[in-house]
């Protein structure tokens, strides 16, 4: 099984007996993928791998779960996983199979299946966030009745329109009036679920992400808009200023919002809110960044150190269990 990235410099052991993985979906193999590759190959050594999940089979049967490369090859289940599995899209179920697989073998996940299943659908996700007493913006999800009359009644426009399964922008629409709304329906699929939400104009072209680690943020920007665009997504020419601690309760906020959800790492997307405060747009369980949000990679490397503390299995030497990890960099990081 290759474990390394293709053109990418991972100077990552090919082995399969690893402790700690970095689990890669399909096209997933980026310059974040290199930071925290190089963060946990240079804390870690050869205890960690970087394992594609093309490359993987499980199998199931009368000698209960077994895990093989694709090459008939046996693998043993590592300690630690942090699997990195792609949106919506062919393989995903696949992927999440996989994640449960390894939970079912005894390996530590850090974002385990369910949570990571839960935020693919951002209604289950807002299920999952009033259910916490989160701040969401007010949503409706209809049954296939036509969007203006879903909201007409109860919302009312303008309005924020989206796929319940999309990513970096997708299939985001704002309906500024009733005739705009009528436009939108039949722009999804008859397969493709779409929700209506608030639109909070306060924070029209901008946003708070917080990368939340282990119960803290690891890292936090202010996302703003391309010129003539109310979506901030960097895929979408957006940028990006980090603010690491200027908005402590946006902060907290992400933090309880990774927790409702289950995910021990997790990219929160927060509106701002009329008045003060934010809302909770929506959590990522596959997390990306730029090198700006530079306290990532050392948050996770404390993540696997406290899991394999946890399962008793030694540490490195390189730093002392109880010394601590910054949750934010210094001014000279960012």
């Amino acid at each position: 099984m290759s474990v390394a990235d293709s053109g990418e410099d991972c100077p990552v052991p090919t082995r399969r007996e690893a402790d700690l993985w970095l689990l890669l979906g399909a096209g997933l193999s980026g310059p974040f993928t290199r930071r925290i590759t190089a963060a946990l190959a240079g804390e870690f050594g050869d205890r960690f791998a970087v394992v594609r999940s093309a490359e993987l089979v499980m199998g199931a049967g009368r000698g209960g779960l077994s895990l093989h490369g694709s090459d008939g090859g046996e693998v043993t289940a590592p300690q630690v996983v942090y699997g990195r599995v792609r949106t919506p899209g062919a393989g995903a179920g696949r992927e999440i199979a996989l994640l449960r697989h390894l939970e079912s073998m005894g390996s530590l996940v850090l974002n385990p299946a369910d949570a990571v299943l839960a935020c693919q659908d951002k209604f289950w996700q807002l299920q999952r966030l009033v259910a916490a007493g989160l701040a969401v913006p007010e949503s409706r999800m209809g049954g296939g009745t036509p969007l203006h009359e879903v909201t007409a009644a109860s919302l009312g426009t303008p309005c924020v329109v989206k796929a319940v399964r999309g990513h970096r922008g997708e299939q985001v629409f704002l309906a500024p009036d009733p005739a705009a709304l009528r436009a939108l329906h039949g722009r999804f699929g008859e397969d493709t679920a779409s929700l209506l939400q608030e639109y909070i104009g306060h924070s029209h072209g901008r946003d708070l992400r917080v990368v939340v680690v282990d119960g803290h943020a690891a890292a936090a920007g202010v996302r703003t808009a391309a010129e003539g665009e109310f979506r901030s997504n960097l895929a979408l020419g957006g940028t990006l200023a980090p603010c690491p601690g200027r908005y402590p309760e946006g902060e907290e906020l992400a933090v309880r919002a990774a927790a409702a959800m289950g995910l021990a790492v997790a990219g929160v997307d927060l509106l701002f809110a009329p008045g003060g405060g934010f809302v909770v747009c929506e959590v990522n369980a596959n997390v990306s960044c730029r090198p700006e949000l530079a306290g990532v990679p050392a948050a996770l490397v404390a993540a696997f150190r406290a899991r394999l503390r946890s399962t008793g299995g030694p540490l490195p030497a390189s730093r002392r269990p109880e010394e601590p990890v910054r949750a934010h960099p210094t001014s000279a990081e960012s």
